[in-house]
């Protein structure tokens, strides 16, 4: 029994670490220019949503909603609900610093 859990423990090791070093490039997105192809669609999604009033109040309200689970003693659901709204305030630069895998 313990020589079985050794055996896949040490696969997952060995598949983490092909994994880890065989990662290709990553490149940053950059935001699209003005006129470019679908720069309509990015300022949109990204500056209206994300930067605009809709992102501020709902990563706010998530935050907001985290603080009263966390309050209440449920741990678990608060913790998601801060960070996602900690990231959907600075969606924004989120955005421009994911890499895309070509």
């Amino acid at each position: 029994m313990k020589r079985e859990k050794v055996k896949t423990i040490f696969a997952g090791i060995v598949v983490a670490g092909a994994v880890v070093f065989s990662a290709q490039d990553l490149l940053a997105i950059t935001a699209p220019a003005s006129g470019t192809f679908a720069y309509d669609i990015y300022d949109i999604a990204v500056n209206s949503i994300l930067k605009g009033p809709i992102g501020f109040v709902g990563g706010l309200g998530a935050i907001v909603f985290g603080a009263v689970n966390a309050i209440r003693g449920q741990i678990l659901p608060a913790i998601p609900s801060i960070l996602g709204g900690a990231a959907l305030i600075k969606a924004d630069s989120i955005v421009t610093s994911l890499g895309m895998i070509f």
